[in-house]
């Protein structure tokens, strides 16, 4: 009979501690900004779409900000919020936007993303839950981290704009 009480009680463990690391991170990813699919659909391109909505990937050295040099803000394409400086951008050599590290701690949420076979680290808007991309530890210093962001997923606010917008 204990055997039986043990064994239900670490199955229940183990449920409620794998739910709540998947769980928890999509309740706090769409805390902010909530739409349903069909809104997304009818907002974002269906390339956006795709890539923000789906986790699909824009192909290498064909999105708008790969190559982008100028001073500003990068901002989820969804909904705004502000992801990444230019003062952490560099240039990876991967085809994709890198940064060393996103704007703050509650910029972005990290997701396990174990996909096509390879153990990875999805990394995701903290408003809107939009797929930006994957955080690899191959950066330089002083974070060491390389957080590979397709264009797709991004809207630029130069320097100029940003100074403007928080006057």
């Amino acid at each position: 009979m204990y055997k039986i009480i043990s064994i239900i009680l670490l199955i229940t463990i183990a449920t409620i501690t794998l739910g709540q690391n998947s769980d928890t991170t999509m309740e706090k990813s769409k805390k902010n900004t909530v739409k349903t699919e069909v809104q997304w659909q009818e907002e974002l391109t269906g390339d956006q779409y795709r890539v923000m909505r789906q986790c699909g990937t824009e192909p290498a050295f064909t999105g708008k900000y790969y190559n982008t040099k100028d001073e500003g803000e990068y901002q989820c394409a969804a909904c705004g919020h502000k992801l990444f400086s230019s003062s952490t951008k560099y240039d990876s050599g991967s085809g994709w936007p890198s940064f060393y590290k996103p704007m703050d701690g509650t910029s972005i949420l990290e997701k396990d993303d174990n996909n096509f076979g390879m153990v990875r680290t999805e990394i995701v808007c903290s408003n809107c839950g939009s797929h930006l991309g994957h955080v690899f530890n191959d950066g330089p210093k002083p974070t060491g981290l390389r957080y590979c962001v397709n264009s797709i997923s991004l809207d630029f606010k130069p320097v100029s704009d940003s100074l403007s917008n928080s006057e």
